[in-house]
């Protein structure tokens, strides 16, 4: 069976300046990205009353900038909330932006519609969070990996078997699962046969929405090893939403860290995880779970005060500060400008480490 089909070793694969180890002999950033937002914001409307007026809105993303490069897995963390997904949903288009811009290889995206659109779907997917839900219990395997190249013509009849007979073993399933229907399956299996959909079109990026959430401890490390052999194999991009810093930290080159619907720190891996500047960022790295009981004995654990407060009514200034350890006065007056404390290393906080 011929399996080269899901691949194009004709791209070129670049990586993150800094980054992490995957981002080693991947050759000098591309001159555009690959992916950019600027501004990126969605609203979400509450309405009350007879007539269904709008009285405020729900702030899930407001006012987001990140790009990603070819070849780069760009991971964005943040606590359940905090609008990771609905950026995610937004960025693939599959819901409209309130605010901002979106560009995909230097081309602004952001309103396209009709034939243009269903083209650059096939060149963006999504891996989403729960493959028992993602995935129709109605339609076989082959039924599922296979619609996305039934809807746009890429092959029929016998061309479609192989082709997700391909993709099946591309996965690391059997080509004969593709008679088989989703309940016969695990957790991680049928994880992957959400990520042979979403390869079925030769993607180039893949926004991969809390893949791991769902799976067992023992399952996880399995599917992050294969999305990053899959990376590498095929030259593909990542935004890998999640709340796993430790996922996170194995998988990208550079990490974004969200609350309540904004970017507050952003840097390579390194960087990130070694010298953490916003004081949110230090707090989910003091809580994330090691494996050396010696280092663990040591850790000194940063508590946050408090709620996560409504993304419909956030408070103002930085929206941290409700929870902040080193919040001051000025921070519940004035937002705190973006700013790089060091090469490819930004922060919103005034008070941030040099």
């Amino acid at each position: 069976m011929n399996t080269e089909p899901i691949g194009e070793s004709s791209r070129a694969a670049h990586g993150p300046e800094g980054g992490g180890n995957h981002a080693r002999g991947r050759g000098d950033l591309a001159a555009t990205p690959l992916l950019r937002v600027e501004g990126l914001t969605k609203h979400f409307p509450i309405l009350r009353g007879i007539l269904r007026r709008q009285v405020g809105a729900v702030k899930a993303v407001d006012g987001v900038d990140f790009h990603i490069q070819e070849g780069e897995t760009l991971g964005l963390v943040g606590e359940s909330g905090c609008g990771k997904s609905t950026a995610g949903r937004v960025i693939l288009r599959l819901g409209e932006a309130t605010a901002g811009r979106i560009w995909y290889r230097g081309e602004d995206i952001t309103l396209l519609k009709g034939k243009p659109l269903r083209s650059l779907r096939r060149r963006m997917q999504m891996v989403f969070q729960d493959p028992q839900e993602s995935l129709n219990p109605r339609m076989t395997v082959g039924s599922i990996v296979g619609e996305p190249l039934l809807e746009h013509g890429v092959a029929k009849g016998r061309a479609l078997a192989e082709r997700v007979g391909a993709l099946l073993e591309s996965v690391g399933l059997a080509p004969n699962y593709a008679n088989r229907y989703p309940h016969e399956f695990s957790g991680g299996q049928r994880q992957r046969i959400g990520m042979a959909r979403a390869l079925a079109l030769r993607p180039e990026f893949i926004i991969c929405d809390e893949p791991i959430a769902a799976l067992d401890v023992s399952i996880q490390a399995q599917v992050v090893n294969l999305l990053e052999d899959l990376r590498e194999r095929l030259n593909l991009t990542y935004l890998f939403i999640s709340h796993d810093l430790a996922m996170v930290r194995h998988i990208a080159d550079r990490v974004a860290v969200m609350y309540l619907g904004k970017i507050v720190e952003l840097a390579p891996v390194r960087d990130l995880y070694g010298n953490p500047r916003h004081p949110y960022t230090q707090a989910l790295l003091s809580a994330a779970p090691g494996h050396d009981p010696r280092v663990e004995a040591r850790r000194e654990r940063i508590l946050l005060q408090g709620d996560v407060p409504s993304p419909a009514a956030p408070p103002p200034g930085c929206r941290f500060n409700t929870r902040c350890p080193k919040a001051q006065a000025l921070c519940s007056e004035q937002e705190p400008a973006w700013r790089e404390v060091r090469g490819g290393h930004s922060v919103a906080c005034h008070f941030a480490e040099g």
